[in-house]
């Protein structure tokens, strides 16, 4: 599984519209022959990748897969084609396929004489593209930081740096997984931001989001200009370009106004609260305006995740 877990989760944000799936073989020693992980769209997807990289070795093998293999021909043909074709004698898959054009691998597998077991289990860089097929639109994530009494900036306006090295570095990482970040016209105007995914030494990762800017008003240049991207009136409008574009799994980063619109709106799959230990007792809240009138009424998530990173906290939530 770890190994299946691992290879799919370094492909996160290069395979959409396609999911991040990792493919692991092993011997019946139990031994790893090799894995695989999806290319981006319109190459071969992690099972054929690992079966490749395998070769006669895969005959006899076991193929643990990190989603059950797709029964159906899209840009490439099926994965189950394809074990079948290589004589893999067990199929284990974590995660069913909730797409209904992809489904019904593990019965193909299963009339052609494969052992398939389905072991369920969480994979996180699944999460966002299970979303979006559920709901058919791309899976949102609103990420914030703010200090321990929720502000995300002082009465006076600065808000650099409300989190430390560790905590920042953390998030560029995440958005090196992220089909596209988005944030408002006021947030683009007042900060000017690259909206880029860098390493701690300056550099850029290999993969960079899309760069996207909701709103009306006309963004001067400076660094997102320099860079290119896409503006969109409204949220509504930037979720269902997105979404034709192939975006599945985007971040909402601000500001507050932009913030309340997405989380109003219903459409936030995920939070991201980065939360440091320090006090204001007055500031910008993270949102402009309530989503809620009463305790009954506020929007609901369970977390899914905490980890300390340096001094500060990231709290991940989905919806319940």
């Amino acid at each position: 599984m770890e190994a299946a877990i691992a290879v799919g989760d370094s492909v996160r944000g290069t395979t959409s519209p396609n999911p991040p799936v990792g493919c692991a073989l092993y011997d019946s020693d139990g031994r790893l022959i090799a894995t695989g992980a999806t290319a981006p769209a319109g190459g071969p997807h992690a099972e054929v990748q690992a079966l490749r990289a395998a070769g006669p070795a895969a005959r006899s093998a076991t193929a643990v897969v990190t989603l059950e293999p797709c029964n159906h021909t899209g840009k490439t043909g099926p994965c189950t084609e394809a074990l079948v074709a290589a004589g893999v004698s067990k199929v284990v898959y974590l995660t069913a396929d909730p797409n209904p054009v992809a489904s019904g691998g593990a019965e193909r597998l299963q009339a052609a004489g494969i052992d398939v077991r389905f072991e369920p289990h969480r994979v996180d860089a699944l999460q966002p593209w299970i979303s979006s097929i559920r709901h058919h639109r791309v899976s949102v994530t609103a990420k914030f930081a703010m200090t321990f009494d929720g502000f995300t900036a002082a009465i006076d306006g600065s808000s650099q740096w409300i989190t430390g090295t560790a905590a920042r570095q953390f998030v560029h990482r995440d958005r090196a997984h992220r089909d596209a970040i988005i944030v408002g016209t006021g947030t683009a105007i007042a900060d000017n931001p690259s909206l880029t995914a860098r390493r701690a030494d300056g550099t850029l990762y290999p993969h960079q989001p899309r760069r996207v800017v909701v709103g009306t008003r006309e963004v001067p240049a400076g660094n997102l200009t320099r860079l290119g991207f896409l503006q969109y009136p409204s949220p509504e409008a930037a979720c269902d370009a997105l979404w034709a574009l192939g975006a599945r799994d985007v971040l909402v980063e601000g500001g507050a106004s932009l913030l309340r619109s997405f989380i109003s709106s219903g459409v936030v799959d995920r939070v991201q609260a980065y939360i440091a230990p320090k006090l204001l007792g007055q500031g910008r809240s993270v949102l402009d305006a309530a989503v809620a009138r009463t305790i009954g009424d506020a929007f609901e998530y369970k977390i899914s995740d905490v980890r300390r990173l340096g001094e500060d906290v990231l709290i991940e939530m989905e919806t319940a």
